[in-house]
């Protein structure tokens, strides 16, 4: 029998299964593969700096970094502060327990919206869609529809500014309120207004309060709709969301 010390060492092997498999595991939940590589470097390693991690996670030295500040932004990491910043990674089983949390709550919410439409026999009342790609398209569709306001509260504020930065260019250019609700200290497109706050879960996108979408974390699945029920239930979630957080304000350009 493996000795859990066996597979531990192991993890420093990034050719051995139980490294491969730990990768695999972390993109499932929401992780890209550097940040993956990063977050498994920074527990080997206990603290580091970019550079450092980029060379034992053997990650791009120009993009260690923004992975770190990513992983930050998703819970996996502190920056201790210092130049250069150097960063520590959350324990793992906390970092566990928390996914584990989020992901009750949102696919018990989705399991809400699903027996809605069961109740009320309403075809295509809540539609879903699975994989990361797919769900960023469907959150640019929704920018693109967008034509007076678009509220995004999510943990994951790095992958969409990444993937849909021209689309959230052009719907500020077009005179949409484009509001994120992120962590704090996160960087996010010029013209966009944004809440901090801490300790969100999930990804909400609600658009002129006449669509809705409520994606898992890692972005992996989704349920959208306009119907006019379920939008006013998570309409009154934002404002919640909104009153507890700090007035809008011009957050850092990215």
């Amino acid at each position: 029998m493996v000795s859990v010390e066996e597979v531990a060492a192991s993890l420093g092997n990034e050719h051995s299964p139980e490294y491969q498999r730990a990768v695999e595991v972390l993109e499932r939940v929401g992780l890209t593969v550097y940040e993956a590589r990063a977050y498994i470097a920074l527990i080997a390693r206990g603290v580091g700096d970019a550079a450092t991690l980029a060379q034992t996670a053997r990650i791009p030295r120009t993009s260690a970094y923004k992975v770190l500040e990513s992983l930050s932004a998703k819970g996996y990491a502190v920056p201790t502060g210092g130049k250069p910043i150097l960063f520590r990674p959350k324990p793992p089983l906390e970092v566990a327990g928390t996914l584990k949390v989020a992901i009750q709550e949102v696919f018990e919410a989705l399991e809400t919206l699903h027996g809605v439409v069961g109740e009320r026999g309403e075809p295509q009342l809540v539609y879903l869609i699975a994989g990361r790609d797919k769900v960023l398209g469907k959150i640019g569709d929704l920018l693109d529809q967008a034509q007076k306001s678009f509220v995004l509260t999510t943990p994951q504020v790095a992958d969409v500014r990444d993937e849909l930065g021209k689309k959230i260019a052009h719907a500020v250019k077009r005179g949409v309120q484009v509001t994120f609700v992120t962590a704090g200290l996160q960087r996010v497109p010029e013209g966009v207004l944004y809440v901090p706050r801490e300790n969100l879960r999930a990804t909400e996108v609600l658009v002129d309060s006449e669509h809705a979408l409520l994606a898992a974390p890692g972005l992996d699945a989704c349920g959208f709709t306009d119907n006019p029920i379920l939008i006013a239930h998570l309409r009154q979630f934002v404002d919640v969301i909104l009153d507890k957080g700090a007035p809008p304000e011009p957050a850092p350009r990215s």
